[in-house]
């Protein structure tokens, strides 16, 4: 198939574009400068406006585009930043796939959907939930309404376990120096997955055309803050018994204690498991282990 992917440099991009070559697709990749590149194709989402020929004989677009939320402390602009990296470029692609008859868009979202659920599993027939992540993500999925006539896949991604980045980048010197430890009660749950897994479930929902609509990208046995920080203990034998109290985090962070360290999401990846997808990492231990720097 060829393939355009929107969002191709951040860690999920980097290490899907590679697989998808491998597996003998044809991948151009959208960039926000001139095109320097045989693979590459300029846009401007800001602006509405794709390089001409980029989505011709295109069979998918993949769009990951999105600022992260932990990059800076949530000020009313940032959050505003925040929701336009995501609602722009879906609007502006799904306008695309829909005027160039492109079969297919998968556009990232993520388990924040469901807001807050507490210790209640919950599978892709949930409602969007409240608070500022779910309506973002609630937005960004609206805005692939101008899709409708293609096959549209909602990526609902958890936390990603990357060796570089994400969760792991922040957690994992800490608990290295000794100062890891639960957040809050350390009851709320974490959705995550394994970046092997993140690239693997996305190449399956490109590739097995009857999989559409919500699609939960999660490990099947999300786990706890607490269970999280003690896993990452014993992976570098470290201990872990600090507790950061939610006063203090919210001193730290703001606004995105509450939306994202204290609160949580126990989504289960059912309808990949009802597709046939098998995850590599199906447990916490594994997908840390996975995801340990090399050298």
């Amino acid at each position: 198939m060829r393939v355009v992917v929107a969002g191709a440099s951040g860690v999920i991009g980097t290490a899907l574009t590679p697989v998808l070559r491998a597996a003998g697709h044809e991948v151009i990749r959208l960039v926000r400068r001139a095109a320097s590149a045989p693979d590459e194709r300029s846009w401007d989402p800001d602006a509405g406006t794709i390089a001409d020929g980029a989505l011709d004989g295109v069979d998918a677009v993949i769009n990951l585009c999105a600022v992260d939320t932990t990059a800076k402390r949530w000020t009313p602009a940032f959050k505003q930043e925040l929701l336009d990296s995501r609602v722009v470029p879906t609007r502006v692609l799904a306008e695309a796939v829909a005027s160039h008859g492109v079969p297919a868009l998968l556009n990232s979202s993520s388990v924040a959907y469901y807001g807050d659920t507490g210790d209640r599993v919950i599978d892709e027939s949930v409602p969007a939930g409240s608070g500022f992540l779910a309506e973002m993500d609630r937005d960004r999925e609206a805005a692939c309404v101008a899709a409708a006539d293609a096959r549209v896949v909602l990526l609902r991604t958890g936390i990603v376990l990357s060796p570089t980045g994400g969760l792991l980048g922040q957690l994992r010197p800490m608990v290295a120096w000794g100062f890891g430890g639960r957040m809050g009660d350390g009851r709320q749950y974490l959705s995550w997955i394994s970046l092997h897994d993140e690239v693997a479930a996305i190449q399956f929902a490109l590739e097995h055309k009857e999989v559409r609509g919500p699609l939960n990208l999660s490990g099947p046995q999300p786990v706890t803050n607490a269970e999280m920080v003690r896993a990452v203990g014993q992976l570098l034998r470290r201990p872990t018994p600090w507790v950061y109290p939610a006063w203090l985090l919210r001193a730290f962070a703001g606004e995105l204690a509450d939306a994202g360290a204290l609160t949580g999401q126990r989504a289960v990846p059912d309808a990949l498991l009802r597709h046939g997808f098998e995850f590599h990492h199906p447990t916490v231990a594994q997908a840390l282990a996975a995801a340990r720097p090399i050298g």
